[in-house]
């Protein structure tokens, strides 16, 4: 689940107010619609889209999909949590010694269907649920990734000040021909690193490289664990990681790649303006300054309202948006992931450390590698800040754009993950094949 993914419906729905009410069509998606409310029909799609990469089946997704109400944040959560419960039954009755790849299979889409039944319960800090059944999550995914063939190790790196959770796997190839390279990819702004597994991970693993994901404060398991919002300094994330990476011997220094996906498509960026020891940099997508999209899309008084700097009458208006039952799903979720993931109750607060967290010309001119800079032509959210960030970057970045036609066309290349990894990663290749 991506935030500016989500935050892309608010963008097609121009219009929203404290007072709308949920949609009765989905018109303004160009897929499919999947229930009557738009966010939820939205978020049932990443839910499909994780089957591409074995995070999901389709007939489980579509079962509950039938049985959501729209709106209903608690029967999302129940049929979810059902999904999870009954998958990982099937997964703890199988004999993973004896068929360890039925029961990987089973792990995994138990663990998905945990973290999708909590999406909606950062509205909630308080809620039990949203961190015992987190546990739940994190505890189906180690099993499977105990069983996968390359299997995928769990540790913890030593940051400043906080702990970077991590996940390595490491390629069969590193065995018999030296270092290979290296993919290190983080998730944005409500994504666990697990998802990313699911979406590029096991693309990067079937090219011999290594791959390895990581979190972040103000991301799902580190805001919950240590109770961290957002920071600006991301590079204070990354390095760490980089520095643990140079101590493996089946890495190849000079071929380490830094991957960001949705807001990680700021967050990599950031990063690599302070960190210079990638060979790549995966900005997937290339949004430049998520507050500022927001603004473009908040109603024009409470735009307003924001830059006026009222922090007092700000705060009261927001808090009493997302309480109100005849507010839309999408922008009851904004608000109350915002405070979720930087960690304050202050709406104020978080809007401002939001736009804090800024790719400006000043700041690329610090990247010293080439720039992959993703694009989907039906992208609302970035609202043609990819070619911003591709013009700041200047000869560094490569943009390319997914087409709506082939199914491609949105934040991220939802559902079309394998195109994406077919243009991302084989313009990687031949970054890592010209390094020296």
């Amino acid at each position: 689940m991506r935030f500016s993914k989500s935050l892309a419906l608010l963008a097609a729905q121009s219009s929203v107010t404290v007072a709308q009410t949920n949609s009765t069509n989905s018109t303004t998606v160009p897929y499919l619609p999947l229930s009557a409310d738009d966010h939820f029909s939205f978020i049932l799609y990443e839910a499909l889209s994780l089957a591409n990469g074995g995070g999901s089946s389709t007939g489980e997704v579509m079962r509950a999909t039938a049985k959501i109400v729209a709106g209903d944040t608690e029967s999302f959560y129940n049929e979810f949590k059902f999904l999870g419960d009954s998958v990982h039954d099937i997964a703890e009755s199988i004999n993973a010694t004896k068929f360890p790849v039925s029961a990987r299979e089973a792990y995994f889409r138990a663990s998905s269907y945990y973290r999708l039944s909590v999406f909606y319960m950062t509205a909630n800090q308080s809620d039990p649920r949203l961190y015992s059944v987190w546990d739940s999550a994190l505890a189906d995914f180690d099993k499977a990734i105990s069983l996968t063939e390359v299997r995928g190790e769990r540790m913890t790196i030593k940051g400043p000040g906080f702990d970077i959770p991590i996940i390595y796997w490491k390629s069969p190839k590193a065995a018999g021909c030296g270092p290979v390279p290296t993919v290190l990819v983080g998730s944005g702004y409500d994504a666990p690193q697990e998802d990313t597994y699911h979406s590029i991970g096991r693309e990067i693993i079937d090219r011999g490289w290594n791959f390895v994901t990581y979190e972040g404060p103000g991301q799902p398991t580190v805001r919950r664990q240590q109770g961290l919002g957002f920071i600006p300094n991301w590079w204070d994330v990354v390095t760490p990681v980089v520095d643990y990476l140079e101590t493996r011997p089946e890495v190849d220094k000079k071929r380490i790649a830094l991957g960001g996906l949705s807001f990680g498509g700021i967050l990599a960026p950031l990063a690599a303006t302070r960190e210079h020891r990638f060979a790549a940099v995966l900005a997937i997508d290339g949004v430049q300054n998520l507050q500022t999209t927001a603004l473009k899309q908040f109603p024009p008084a409470l735009a307003q309202l924001y830059n006026s700097g009222n922090k007092t009458v700000f705060d009261a208006y927001l808090n009493k948006a997302r309480v109100n039952p005849e507010a839309n799903t999408m922008f009851k979720w904004f608000i109350g992931q915002g405070l979720w993931s930087f960690a304050t109750e202050s709406p104020y607060d978080w809007f401002t450390r939001l736009g804090g967290i800024n790719l400006d010309g000043t700041v690329l001119s610090n990247i010293t590698s080439p720039v992959f800079v993703g694009k989907g032509e039906d992208d609302k959210v970035a609202g043609g800040q990819e070619e911003v960030v591709a013009k700041l970057l200047g000869d560094k970045a490569y943009l390319y754009e997914f087409k709506t036609a082939l199914g491609a066309g949105e934040h991220c290349q939802l559902g079309a993950e394998q195109q994406l990894a077919q243009v991302s990663l084989d313009w990687l290749a031949e970054v890592f094949e010209a390094v020296k």
